[in-house]
């Protein structure tokens, strides 16, 4: 075993790193190290493996492997592929149907792919993580595609070229594209050419491992003799190259990704690179002759400003050539923000949440609204009941639009907590109305249902509602409380608080069988009633934070959290499970929450910082050590969220949210289960096992660890590995909170 010891480097500049007693916990494959894993998970695997975690797991993964689930699909000229998992097939298939097909109950599948029986045949482990194809040419049908295959569910891929006609690889023998597992991405140039980045073979890597450079790859040749095609600093967090083949407006892109906010886009003319000049805090996207932009930050340009989290479109064009011409198509409000885009051929689809509820508008490029508010006619979507998840994306936008073309079709996904995924089908096409101006729909839209998700638990019991909890500098933080109709407010509910709070990812409402029969269902076993006679039981009560450091309120409530910044995403938080026992709800005994990835880090600062607040935390695959962090898998890449624990004026606030180094003796912390993944390679175990035993060393109780050995960042890569880590994160909570609530 080694330690660090502790470092004086004021000299330098450098912040100290404190004495590390369990730094030699971080040889993630070392031998001593699995040792000590294998023996903390036997003695979890004793604490929690009992009669009632079996049923539970069962239950859970009945629900994950439901054949009667909506299969998702992607159109990709006349067919439409899905990847499925089930209990027969639990690495999965890769399939295609027709639209036909696809539309009765049950479907005829083309099976391309069996993974599982790829896997044994080549004694692989193999994941699927997606298939990328090639544009055929003009009347052609899609025929080559690249898959990507993980060997341990990781981030690391290994892309080989598969043929659909005559279903299976390309052999590397005749040229087939094979190229070795690693970090990176990959586009198809044309029929024989691959652009690459890739941290495979030697090539080089960033400080946050991932690849530094990009080639072009020619059918036939070694990736380590493909021509330099885009390089990156070593010190920036990736570099990245894509290649758009839509016909006439064909173009090769690359990024500089200078950390996960700050990025420079170029594109390939004349043989050299032409950078797009905007500040590197505006995210770009282009379809066809238009360039849209989205800054993260006001953005004055030509002496206009346009609000952090806009949408604002030109001609791609002419801004290169350095026209200025500027439409605003979205400007948010206190209240509004945009999450995300999709073109059809004609049409563009803004998908926006208002106090985290769905709003879907269709905005028509060919017809100016003649408004202040946006540049473009806009029509809002109705399809979005109140407190839902309703998102809207193109079906295929490289098809034609007559002819019973699909160029101008939309998918529509509907969902909600209590209200099953239900999937529909629309067209858009213009009308000869006015617009919002005249109160008419400029587009006309037409969606119907294709296919409906079936309820896993008894979701007509239970109400959704939506509650604003008032944070410590006076901000409004909403959450949405899940429960049992009626529900008792005598602080005696088993209450699990889910939050995450980075990164600009919003938490919305959203569908799970899981939730729903692992705790809303769930029941503790009746104590004295709340007028002192008889007994019940009463189940669970499941909430979730939209706390700053999300999207919920675009890019200045993520800002809001960056950094310095970082305790406002923990003092939300803490607001609302304040807000939760001051309503009766639950109480501090009752009170558990649970976070993944940065959402780890969020948990693991109420564990520390908040312990009077809750009785059990459920820590999972976290950022824990944020000393070290950067140093750690992909760590590095993080700085742009959370700062340089290197720099000693950084490491000052960082210090101040890193839960390895706030441990304190004498402290009643609330029961913990830390849970990891051996073959993560964007976190790592690494943070998990240390902060795990720290505390099992300084004789904290009831602390709980369990590595699974496979499965990456996500923690499973088939159903079975999913049902049994979510089961024990379940009724680790429950076995805490829930004993003597009646």
């Amino acid at each position: 075993m080694t330690t660090t010891a502790a470092d004086s480097s004021s000299a330098t500049g450098a912040a100290p790193e404190p004495t590390d007693e369990n730094v030699w916990l971080e040889e993630i494959y070392g031998e001593e190290q699995l040792a000590w894993v294998r023996e903390q998970n036997s003695r979890t695997e004793d604490l929690l493996e009992d009669a009632e975690y079996a049923a539970l797991e069962s239950s859970i993964l009945e629900v994950l492997d439901a054949t009667d689930r909506i299969a998702m699909v992607g159109k990709r000229g006349d067919w439409y592929y899905n990847f499925w998992k089930d209990q027969d097939n639990p690495k999965g298939l890769w399939r295609r149907t027709t639209w036909e097909s696809y539309c009765t109950d049950t479907p005829e599948w083309d099976v391309l792919l069996d993974v599982d029986a790829l896997a044994a045949r080549e004694g692989v482990e193999w994941v699927f993580h997606g298939a990328t194809f090639l544009r055929p040419a003009p009347g052609e049908p899609h025929r080559l595609a690249l898959l990507a295959l993980s060997p341990d569910g990781g981030d690391a891929n290994r892309y080989r070229e598969y043929d659909v006609q005559s279903r299976g690889f390309v052999d590397p023998a005749d040229g087939g594209f094979d190229l070795p597992t690693a970090k990176g991405n990959v586009s198809w140039l044309d029929a024989d050419t691959l652009l690459v980045a890739s941290t495979a073979e030697g090539l080089p890597v960033t400080a946050s491992s991932y690849a530094r450079t990009a080639v072009t790859l020619k059918r036939g040749t070694a990736l380590a003799d493909a021509p330099l095609l885009f390089e990156v600093p070593a010190d920036h967090m990736v570099a990245v190259v894509a290649h758009d083949s839509t016909p006439g407006f064909e173009r090769t892109f690359a990024i500089d990704y200078i950390d996960f906010y700050n990025q420079t886009n170029l594109v390939l003319r004349d043989g050299g690179w032409v950078a797009v000049d905007v500040p590197t805090d505006v995210n770009l996207s282009v379809h066809r002759e238009w360039l849209l932009f989205r800054p993260q930050q006001d953005w004055t340009l030509a002496g206009t400003t346009y609000p952090a989290g806009s949408l604002l479109a030109t001609k791609f064009e002419d801004y290169l050539a350095g026209g200025r011409n500027i439409s605003v198509l979205f400007a948010p409000d206190a209240a509004t923000s945009l999450q995300s885009w999709s073109w059809t051929r004609n049409f563009l689809l803004l998908n926006l949440l208002k106090d985290v509820s769905a709003e879907i508008r269709v905005l028509d490029p060919a017809t100016p609204s003649g408004s202040a508010d946006a540049a473009w006619t806009s029509t809002i979507l109705d399809a979005c009941p109140p407190l839902h998840d309703v998102n809207a994306y193109a079906v295929d936008d490289e098809d034609t639009t007559d002819g019973g073309g699909a160029g101008d079709d939309f998918w529509l996904i509907a969902t909600g907590f209590t209200t099953p995924s239900t999937l529909f089908r629309g067209s858009l096409e213009r009308t000869d109305a006015g617009g919002q101006d005249s109160g008419a729909p400029a587009v006309l839209s037409r969606h119907a249902e294709v296919k409906s998700s079936p309820s896993y638990f008894a979701d007509g019991g239970y109400e959704v509602q939506q509650h604003f909890a008032v944070s410590e500098d006076g901000t409004r933080v909403p959450y949405f409380q899940i429960a049992a109709r009626g529900m008792a407010l005598d602080g005696q509910n088993p209450t699990q608080l889910s939050g995450y709070g980075g990164f600009e990812v919003s938490r919305t409402p959203a569908y799970s069988g899981t939730v729903g029969r692992a705790w809303l269902e769930r029941r503790t076993t009746g104590a004295a009633g709340v007028d002192g006679g008889g007994t019940h039981s009463r189940g669970g009560v499941y909430v979730v934070a939209n706390i700053r450091g999300g999207g919920e309120y675009g890019p200045s409530w993520h800002r809001a959290a960056l950094k310095e910044n970082r305790h406002k995403a923990y003092q939300d938080f803490a607001a609302v499970a304040r807000d939760l026992i001051s309503r009766g709800v639950t109480s501090r005994e009752r009170l558990g929450c649970v976070g993944g990835s940065n959402g780890g880090l969020l948990v693991g600062n109420m564990l520390t910082s908040y312990p009077e607040l809750f009785g059990a935390v459920s820590c999972g695959v976290p950022l824990l050590d944020m000393r070290r962090y950067t140093k750690l898998s992909a760590g590095h890449s993080w700085i742009a969220e959370y700062g340089d624990p290197d720099v000693a004026d950084q490491w000052e606030y960082i210090r101040t949210f890193s839960p390895y180094h706030l441990l304190k003796d004498g402290v009643e912390y609330p029961e913990t289960f830390i849970w990891t993944a051996t073959s993560d390679d964007r976190v790592g175990p690494v943070q998990a096992r240390k902060m795990a035993a720290r505390m099992l060393a300084m004789g904290i109780p009831n602390v709980w660890f369990h590595e699974a050995l496979e499965g990456g960042h996500a923690g499973a890569s088939d159903n079975r590995q999913a049902a049994a880590l979510q089961a024990r994160s379940q009724h680790f909570l429950w076995k805490a909170l829930a004993g003597g609530a009646g």
